[in-house]
């Protein structure tokens, strides 16, 4: 199995995705008030400058149920490099724009890759490391996706301070190579993720025209009144697609989409609703309120009075992060839709120049993004077992898509049109948008109440072991359904296992096998077999994760590579295979899995656990362009193990 130098190293992988999702999110709140300055250097209009955004927000959407199709098929680590390739691929495409085409298919390029690289390697963050690095990782979803949409209206105010806009997506587009270069130095091979899937394209192709209609129609009320065929039948039509894929997983027999467990089930319900009531009230919040403020403020001032909200979502990042293994996480969502009302009322009463009372409903704003959407996405993520988070986060951020990139430009349209003007409409749209945060607040409890739902603290052993969600969530409105059974009651976390203690042997222990199923570590095996005396006793040990799986399976078996339960079986009949093996070269072998990252770390402390007495282990060749980015499991073990180590050359 191949990988990178910093293959399962977590602050490696935590920063390729950090870098992988800031850019495409950043610009997007950044890209506002350098519209004149593009459309006049490349010769666009505004109704194609608007219809180029569109559909970057169109292939964002589109681009979650894509990943999720492709991981189920195809290996999951080489479609993340493909991926960041995109990535930058599109930003050097529209950094480079000599024209509308060269821009706008850039843009859409650059939607497209960041959301299949969230899907891609989100859950893989989530997942494929042990429980406490969970709270960094919630700290870093967090601050990707809404510290960097914070920071956007800076950014964009600044630079559109300058009159320019091609130094801001070089700058983005040295970002997306990074993230591609983390992405390589993280590698490490994993195979699709279940390749007994279904191939649904008529999900692909209701979720594809669907969006692209969608967000094509609300495009066009740039320079179309609502009523007009060309910007409502687009809209209509593309929501009724959405509509028809979401009735089309719910009943599919084998959806590609957890639709029907999230739908039947009222932590799920809540969470999403939530998250979608939060996305549409605080995108066109933010939007109406620029767009008020620049009739009086320069574009960089106007980038100053959205800063707090930049370190409001820091703060609640952290809060996050110290309450997502707690009870508290049921109540963080709740909490962050009271602020982002509170956020919109304030900024109500700073319109249409009131600085203070701006950069105070921005930081309210700040902090209320901070606690709804990434941890209602949690909240309902944690509802379900591990293995479905890659296709709970795919939904979320559909749906999220939908509601906030479709929500502003309406908003936008009838304030623009309103009778008092600008600030009176976007005062009467404002308004709207508190409506909208305190009916998402409304939702979320009137869901708990009526299901029977308790807040309670998460069973992270149990939910990351794949063996069920990490709480129970009851059936949707089960208080209102008098056929149910009763409510069970949840149980309370497991208390932490405490690591098996091993008295020092007397006599020298075994020589351990580091075996991955590959042609090459069965060689190593034999080879070891002439140097070594027969019938020693030797514990041959596969080292696996879930998602990036880190061994190669020796039977052609199919298994879900997120479901750390399947994992785990196939990952012991690839040890017993090996052990198997080293029995026939006359040792006295036996077996073990060990779910470690990185893989020599598994290596090293079985090793140390067992008293092994020798570690044999057999590096694979390296070759190509990736080869010579890859490190050495061999290379680590023999750096980090105090018992000496034997490498079989090749």
């Amino acid at each position: 199995m191949r990988q990178g130098p910093l293959a399962g190293r977590y602050p490696a992988v935590a920063t390729m995705v950090t870098l992988a999702l800031i850019p495409y999110l950043a610009l997007s709140a950044a890209v506002d008030p350098l519209v004149p300055i593009i459309s006049e250097q490349l010769h666009i209009s505004a109704q194609t400058m608007s219809l180029g955004f569109g559909l970057g927000n169109a292939a964002y959407a589109v681009g979650t149920v894509l990943a999720v199709q492709f991981a189920q098929h195809l290996p999951q680590r080489r479609m993340l490099l493909a991926y960041a390739v995109v990535l930058v691929v599109g930003s050097v495409l529209a950094a480079s724009a000599l024209n509308a085409t060269m821009f706008i298919g850039g843009h859409v390029l650059q939607g497209l890759s960041t959301s299949m690289l969230l899907i891609a390697a989100a859950p893989p963050l989530t997942i494929g490391f042990p429980r406490d690095k969970l709270r960094y990782t919630a700290v870093i979803m967090n601050m990707c996706v809404f510290g960097a949409v914070a920071l956007g209206p800076f950014i964009g105010g600044a630079q559109a301070e300058a009159l320019a806009w091609r130094p801001l997506f070089w700058i983005i587009a040295a970002i997306s190579v990074a993230a591609l270069i983390m992405a390589a130095l993280t590698f490490e091979d994993a195979p699709p993720a279940d390749l007994d899937a279904p191939r649904d394209l008529k999900a692909i192709g209701l979720a594809s025209i669907g969006c692209a209609a969608a967000f094509i129609g609300a495009a066009q009320l740039t320079s179309h009144e609502f009523t007009d065929p060309v910007a409502i039948l687009p809209m209509l039509g593309g929501l009724a697609l959405i509509v028809a894929l979401i009735v089309y997983q719910f009943r599919a027999r084998r959806p590609l989409l957890t639709i029907r467990t999230m739908l039947t089930s009222s932590i799920p319900v809540a969470g999403v609703g939530l998250a979608l009531f939060a996305a549409a009230a605080s995108v066109a919040a933010t939007a109406l309120t620029a767009e008020v403020f620049m009739q009086t403020y320069s574009p960089v001032q106007v980038g100053l009075l959205y800063l707090p909200e930049l370190a409001g979502a820091v703060v609640m990042a952290f809060v996050f992060g110290f309450v997502i293994t707690r009870r508290a996480m049921h109540y963080l969502p709740l909490v962050g839709m009271v602020l982002l009302a509170a956020g919109i009322l304030v900024f109500r009463m700073a319109l249409p120049a009131n600085q203070p009372l701006a950069l105070l409903a921005s930081a309210l704003t700040g902090l209320a993004l901070g606690a709804t959407v990434a941890p209602a996405l949690f909240v309902a993520g944690f509802s379900l077992q591990s293995n479905s988070l890659q296709r709970v986060f795919a939904i979320i951020e559909l749906l999220r898509a939908v509601a906030a990139f479709m929500v502003a430009p309406i908003f936008a349209h009838f304030a623009a049109r309103a009778a008092g003007g600008l600030t009176a409409g976007a005062d009467s749209a404002l308004l709207i948008g508190f409506g909208l945060a305190v009916g998402g607040a409304v939702f979320g409890v009137a869901v708990y109440a009526l299901s029977g739902a308790r807040p309670q603290q998460p069973d992270l052993d149990q939910f990351l072991d794949g063996e069920s969600p990490a709480w129970y969530s009851p059936p949707l409105l089960a208080r209102l359904r008098p056929g149910l059974p009763p409510p069970v009651e949840p149980q309370p976390a497991r208390p932490a296992t405490p690591a098996p203690r091993h008295e020092k042997p007397s006599v020298p222990g075994p020589v351990l096998f580091a075996y991955d199923g590959t042609a090459r570590a069965a060689s190593a095996i034999e080879r070891a077999a002439a140097e070594l005396p027969a019938g020693r006793e030797v514990l041959v040990v596969c080292v696996w994760q879930p998602v990036d799986v880190g061994f190669t399976p020796v039977a052609a078996t199919h298994f879900d590579a997120d479901q750390a339960t399947e994992v785990r079986r196939v990952a012991e009949q690839t040890a017993a295979h090996g052990a198997t093996l080293a029995t026939r070269a006359g040792f006295d072998a036996r077996s073990v899995a060990v779910e470690s990252a990185p893989i020599w770390k598994g290596i090293v402390e079985t090793a140390r656990d067992h008293h092994a007495s020798l570690i044999v282990i057999g590096p694979h060749r390296r070759s190509g362009l990736l080869g010579h980015l890859e490190g050495s499991v061999a290379g680590a073990v023999v750096a980090h193990s105090t018992t000496p180590v034997l490498v079989v050359p090749e």
